[in-house]
């Protein structure tokens, strides 16, 4: 009965129950280790030479299933257990944790103390390698300007005493991997951190930094990199622009795993724009082999190029491929062409110099968006206030808000529901200007355009983040304006498939 009762009692793996730190540093659950582990030739496990190295040790979940898979490999060719254990973890597995935290609990999960140096570790290291091989090292900013000259990350927010973490991470502040462990990795592999406040904008403002984990081990020349990363790169954006060209032509990049939704690898995390883990091959070059996930499943895979072609955006989806080379075939002249960017007339979103009621002075509508102030979305303000493009004041527009509602959940919306603004009119920076027509019919036709599933799927394959940029609309073609549209009618004219149109209607909503 007692051996019944304790094959029965549930008993968790302790890393999958780690709350997550942020939003940017989340902890790596043990069943999604595996399956990036998973992309790695096996091979690999059974070589008593082969080093693996996690740059961004947070839990030590890699090191920690790298080690079971060595443990099993290297059975025949070190028998002895206790020699084989002290061969793997003295020589083959390597770590630099992010934090102090991180550090010993890393350490804990790996060697089964957090001191391995001590007793109670599985192998123990020598006295002068109290930190084994998983180190950490409290280092400072490299401050100019106001700004970490490596990573990015605002002064006034990380500048601080002895008392608190820096995450001034170590491998991406110019350490020296040979120097620190003397040797060359065949694997790196890690989740890394994913941005740092850079102290602009008006409220939480980040700059990414898992792009610079990622060129940093590519540096490194190791035989395979994988890390799980936002996926946001695949159409660049803030300080990925250069990233996104450097992977999207890099042709040892052989294996990508996308999910459109976070949830589906970190259970509770909202992350826009989804994740992606990958597999980067430094000895083999070709195209890519694409895996679409949605919830447990894999909904598609196929090996194709990066870049479909000459487009500098990844499209994520492989059954959007078909539609896009159809709609491309037309060679129309495309959105991006016509929408504004930012900020047209200058007026930022927080500007509160406005009336509720038209004056002599105030004359001019203004459309704006406040959630705390939803009554006040159209107001009034005075000419002076108008600081570029004032000309566009007096031409009939079509606007849409560059917050996307919703999560990262499907079918997705993708843009709130447009507006027409007649003459004598300006916006503030929450709205983007689509496009300007000749009357309000024109503008109610762009309207029913824009609340097409087609046209809002044409924006998702390359928007995959919350604000929307004149860039997103660079596959979406235009259309006559004279007459209002359908989906019926777009399906027709790009002589879409049943299937074709089905994958579109289970990824984008209707609108109203």
């Amino acid at each position: 009965m007692e051996n019944s009762l304790f094959q029965n009692v549930y008993n968790p793996d302790v890393l999958s129950c780690i709350a997550n730190l942020s939003n940017d540093e989340v902890f790596t659950p043990p069943e999604l280790a595996n399956k990036i582990i998973d992309m790695l030739p096996q091979e690999l496990f059974e070589n008593p030479d082969t080093t693996f190295l996690d740059p961004c040790c947070k839990s030590g979940v890699f090191l920690r299933e790298i080690a079971k898979r060595l443990i099993k490999g290297l059975e025949k060719q070190i028998p002895d257990l206790e020699k084989r254990i002290e061969h793997i973890f003295s020589k083959q597995l390597f770590g630099i944790a992010i934090t102090e935290l991180t550090s010993l609990l890393s350490r804990r999960s790996v060697y089964c103390s957090k001191y391995p140096s001590g007793e109670f570790s599985v192998y123990q290291f020598p006295e002068e390698k109290p930190q084994g091989n998983i180190i950490f090292q409290r280092i400072r900013h490299t401050w100019k300007d106001g700004k970490c000259i490596y990573c990015g990350a605002s002064k006034n927010e990380y500048d601080r005493g002895t008392e608190l973490e820096t995450h001034a991470y170590q491998f991406i502040h110019n350490l020296d991997i040979h120097k620190v462990f003397n040797m060359k990795f065949d694997v790196i592999i890690g989740n890394p951190p994913y941005q740092m406040n850079d102290g602009g904008g008006e409220g939480s403002s980040a700059t990414p930094i898992y792009d610079k984990f990622v060129k940093n081990a590519i540096k490194l020349n190791p035989r395979y990199l994988t890390m799980i990363i936002p996926a946001r790169w695949y159409s660049g954006g803030k300080g990925l622009d250069s990233f996104r060209d450097e992977m999207l032509n890099d042709r040892h990049l052989r294996i990508i795993h996308d999910f459109p939704e976070t949830s589906d690898c970190f259970p509770g995390i909202n992350i826009r724009g989804g994740v992606c883990y990958f597999l980067w091959d430094r000895d083999q070059k070709g195209d890519c082999l694409i895996y679409n996930h949605k919830g447990n499943i894999v909904t598609s895979f196929i090996e194709r190029p990066l870049l479909e072609g000459n487009s500098t955006t990844f499209i994520r989806y492989n059954e959007a491929i078909s539609i896009l080379n159809k709609v491309r075939s037309f060679k129309e002249e495309t959105m991006d062409n016509r929408v504004q960017s930012r900020l047209p007339f200058g007026i930022p979103s927080n500007f509160e110099n406005y009336e509720l009621k038209k004056s002599s002075k105030a004359n001019i509508t203004l459309f704006r968006s406040d959630r705390s102030k939803s009554s006040q979305k159209q107001v009034f303000i005075e000419p002076r206030y108008i600081t570029k493009n004032i000309a566009w004041k007096d031409k009939k527009k079509v606007l849409v808000s560059k917050a996307s509602p919703g999560g990262d959940e499907y079918p997705h919306s993708i843009i709130s529901t447009p507006l027409y603004a007649d003459v004598n009119t300006v916006c503030t920076e929450t709205y983007l200007i689509v496009d300007f027509v000749n009357n309000k019919i024109e503008g109610q036709n762009l309207i029913s355009y824009m609340t097409t599933r087609f046209f809002r799927f044409m924006m998702s394959l390359i928007k995959n983040t919350q604000n929307i940029s004149k860039g997103v609309f660079a596959f979406v073609p235009i259309q006559d304006y004279s007459k209002s549209w359908t989906d019926e009618e777009l399906y027709a004219k790009y002589g879409l498939t049943k299937e074709e149109i089905a994958f579109i209607e289970s990824m984008i909503r209707p609108m109203k």
